[in-house]
């Protein structure tokens, strides 16, 4: 049986792509089982995140198909149950699904801090906010990302982590069905783990008393298990070739 973590992760995923995708006024269409845009959507974000193991979801990825969406759209097969390589996809990666319990928010708390943490709650600070961001992975697209009408998402909270007066590391929480999503985290790459037990706790704060979710592979999948973090299961993401 389908542990229900795992249905609530990819969930709260498609939750998240779907604001990301409203504020830039595209928004998708949550089916039963998949969550789906219909219109070009930001960088890095999908176009359908299936919601659960169903291979039917195949008829609904062949109505994309025939829209002519941009070349390089994604489907993020959350359970890694799609074939998508005979429909002209390729497989981008692989990752896990992770479930961060309540019980061990306690053990991370009690470590120091060293940055100063803030919800942001201005476009100048989500501006300040996405730069850093950006710039920790080399990202050099002036294309945004995250637009304001995200900090009008009571679900959605940005963390910024503060060394003096500049941002050097953050996350992005949102909260769906009893559960809190960790995503876009970034750090300096001489600490990470401590950073994320960090933002881990600032998320804990802005929604307390609910487990954490996300995804990751490589590294960031062996960080997260460091941390306390149980992986559920896998997914997968695919990549149109046209």
């Amino acid at each position: 049986m389908l542990d229900d973590r795992y249905i609530y992760a990819a969930r709260n995923n498609a939750e998240l792509c779907d604001a990301v995708c409203r504020a830039h006024g595209s928004p998708g269409e949550f089916r039963e089982d998949l969550w789906l845009c219909r219109h070009p959507v930001p960088r890095f974000y999908p176009n359908a995140v299936t919601l659960a193991p169903n291979h039917n979801l195949l008829d609904l990825i062949e109505e994309l198909l025939a829209m002519r969406l941009p070349r390089g759209w994604a489907v993020k097969d959350s359970f890694a149950t799609l074939d998508l390589a005979p429909r002209g996809f390729h497989l981008l990666f692989t990752a896990e699904w992770i479930y961060f319990p309540v019980s061990r928010m306690k053990q991370i708390a009690a470590a120091g801090r060293s940055v100063r943490w803030e919800v942001v709650h201005s476009e100048r600070m989500l501006a300040e906010w996405e730069s850093a961001w950006a710039a920790s992975s080399s990202d050099t697209s002036n294309e945004r990302v995250f637009l304001p009408p995200l900090l009008d998402d009571e679900d959605i909270a940005v963390i910024a982590g503060y060394s003096d007066d500049r941002i050097v590391a953050g996350a992005i929480a949102n909260r769906s069905d009893g559960v809190v999503g960790w995503s876009n985290f970034f750090a300096p790459p001489n600490d990470v783990l401590s950073f994320a037990a960090e933002s881990l706790t600032e998320i804990g704060k802005a929604f307390p008393d609910l487990p954490i979710v996300g995804y990751e592979h490589g590294a960031e999948l062996r960080n997260a298990q460091t941390l306390g973090f149980e992986s559920l299961g896998p997914l997968r993401v695919w990549m149109s070739q046209s």
